[in-house]
């Protein structure tokens, strides 16, 4: 086969698809989590804590009076997506049971019976109709 079929033999199958249309949703569903927390979730959560916010939160290891100078470790920042990445995880959780509930249980297929069963089974049934 050429590499032009070989790719889109690859794009084709249904994993890859699935896993497109997943990355997309994905990020879309992250976009929103993200605006969850930020917007709905940390306020209140500073609010208790006297008015802060985590966003803002950060350590100033060199001060300058050029603020692209300035270079601090964010972890205000860190926090917030922890908690983003907690909910999301948490929201997935959720989707993944309620539709493990939701989907139909598939029951176990019966091993295959062996070739040296079948063949004592049919011997069996041969001597059985066998006159005694």
């Amino acid at each position: 086969m050429s590499f032009a079929k070989d790719f889109k033999a690859f794009i084709m199958r249904g994993n890859v698809v699935d896993l497109a249309v997943a990355v997309v949703i994905g990020a879309a569903f992250g976009k929103i989590v993200t605006s969850l927390v930020n917007d709905i979730i940390m306020p209140p959560i500073g609010m208790i804590t006297g008015g802060i916010d985590f966003s803002k939160l950060k350590a100033i290891i060199q001060d300058s009076p050029d603020p692209k100078k300035v270079v601090s470790i964010n972890y205000g920042t860190f926090i917030n997506d922890v908690i983003t990445f907690l909910i999301i995880a948490l929201a997935i959780f959720i989707v993944i049971k309620l539709l493990e509930r939701a989907m139909p249980k598939k029951e176990a297929a019966p091993p295959p019976t062996p070739p040296d069963v079948v063949l004592l089974t049919e011997i069996r049934d041969l001597l059985k109709q066998q006159p005694r």
